[in-house]
């Protein structure tokens, strides 16, 4: 696993869901641009309670910075053209609210 930040745009809605054990967790996905233009899709995880309730307070296409664990992958299109993909358990978040518009996470 790399440590890595990612910064990009919520996609979709995130999920809260729970484990085995009873205990929370987000879901979600970014869409983040690579230095050469081409568009990433980053699967967030977090299990932390303040970091699940702040990318539950974003809404689809909201900035977002994230910090953790990445793992590089790829998978294919309905055309069959192969594409990169990361996988992210997330430890921090910062969002626009973070820097002071008036939101709160």
């Amino acid at each position: 696993m790399i440590s890595g930040l990612v910064a990009g745009k919520l996609f979709g809605s995130v999920e809260l869901r729970t484990d085995k054990a009873g205990k929370p967790f987000a879901v979600a996905k970014v869409l983040a641009t690579s230095g050469e233009g081409e568009t990433l899709i980053v699967n967030v995880i977090g299990f932390e309670p303040a970091l699940c309730a702040a990318l539950q307070a974003l809404g689809e296409g909201e900035p977002v910075a994230l910090a953790g664990g990445l793992t590089p992958r790829v998978w294919t299109d309905k055309q069959g053209n192969t594409r990169p993909a990361l996988d992210m358990v997330a430890h921090r978040v910062l969002t626009a609210g973070d820097a002071g518009d008036g939101r709160r996470a």
